[in-house]
């Protein structure tokens, strides 16, 4: 498998569609810092080393405005870089009929729209900082338009076994070396791993057998601001 060309996770029927251009009037950027970092799951490598990610400040260019500048930091084994680089959305398609979660507890929220979106993303770690390089690969977000005509992270399914969401797939290049290696991050779920990396039914839960690669620290409910 391309571990760039992957379906993302969404069990309701999208309309084929593209609107990337109607939803250029909408700032998607407050949809990708929504999460509390200890939910932002990633590997790199072959044997699922840990990666931790924060995107510190994502801002939409006023002049292209399928474009985002983002800022963030990453660790992996203690290594922390900072990193710079673009957003820049590609696709957008919504739901043919809106989902509003158990019990339709959102059916009177007044959400116009509901979707997905697809982007590039490229992000530039300091090449001056040590086991430093380029992650580079495919964005998959959920997103739904509120009453207000303001663009919302879709969390309606979050109770549901498997959610995800913000899935970052691609591969992470190395500045010295050129070699370039798996990376993939999202919320809540790592996307595209060994069948007996996450052993988790409805939460995440890396097996002991990735203990050693950074795993073994893993604690959902304690936060852990590395990067300040």
């Amino acid at each position: 498998m391309n571990r760039i060309e992957w379906n993302f996770p969404r069990n309701e029927e999208l309309r084929t569609k593209n609107l990337v251009t109607e939803y250029n009037q909408f700032d998607f950027s407050k949809i990708w810092t929504f999460t509390e970092n200890n939910s932002v799951l990633g590997i790199i490598g072959d044997n699922h080393q840990r990666l931790k990610i924060k995107l510190i400040s994502v801002k939409k260019n006023s002049n292209y405005p399928n474009e985002y500048f983002v800022t963030g930091k990453s660790c992996v084994k203690g290594t922390i870089c900072d990193f710079s680089g673009t957003i820049n959305l590609t696709d957008i398609k919504e739901l043919k009929e809106l989902h509003f979660g158990v019990d339709n507890e959102y059916a009177d929220k007044g959400i116009k729209s509901q979707g997905i979106l697809i982007a590039d993303y490229e992000f530039k770690e300091n090449s001056e900082q040590k086991h430093s390089g380029i992650f580079k690969g495919k964005l998959h977000s959920k997103w739904y338009l509120n009453s207000e005509n303001k663009i919302e992270y879709d969390d309606i399914e979050f109770i549901s076994d498997g959610y995800l969401n913000n899935a970052f797939v691609g591969i992470w290049k190395s500045y010295s070396t050129g070699k370039e290696k798996i990376c993939n991050w999202a919320d809540y779920r790592v996307p595209i791993t060994n069948r007996d990396f996450d052993i988790g039914a409805g939460e995440f839960s890396p097996s002991e057998k990735y203990f050693d690669r950074g795993w073994s620290e893993y604690k959902p409910l304690v936060k852990d601001e590395w990067w300040k």
